[in-house]
């Protein structure tokens, strides 16, 4: 499993709007191969900034799988205009499970 990390800081005053984007936006993910699981949390301190944690079987799920498909074009259109700056996206591997 591959955990894909990403900060993701919104224009202020869009946090609504970016939310409700969010919300359709996770169901074209969530059908891709690969994928497993997808959690989107709002920072307390920065309320313009959050944290994206998804799930997948492998790198290349959502590096080839899901940025390669028609679907991406689509999360892309609904997200994208959102982030300033635009967000650095990283993949993890479990070093430790949870205790």
């Amino acid at each position: 499993m591959i955990l894909e990390h990403a900060v993701l800081d919104v224009v202020a005053g869009r946090q609504d709007e970016y939310e409700a984007a969010f919300d359709e936006a996770r169901h074209l993910i969530a059908g891709m191969p690969g994928f497993r699981s997808l959690r989107l949390e709002r920072c307390l301190e920065v309320p313009t900034r959050y944290l994206l944690l998804v799930e997948w079987d492998s790198v290349e799920a959502h590096t080839v799988g899901f940025r390669g498909s028609p679907q991406y074009g689509r999360w892309r259109d609904l997200l994208h205009e959102f982030y300033d700056p635009f967000p650095t996206v990283e993949h993890y591997r479990t070093v430790l499970p949870p205790a």
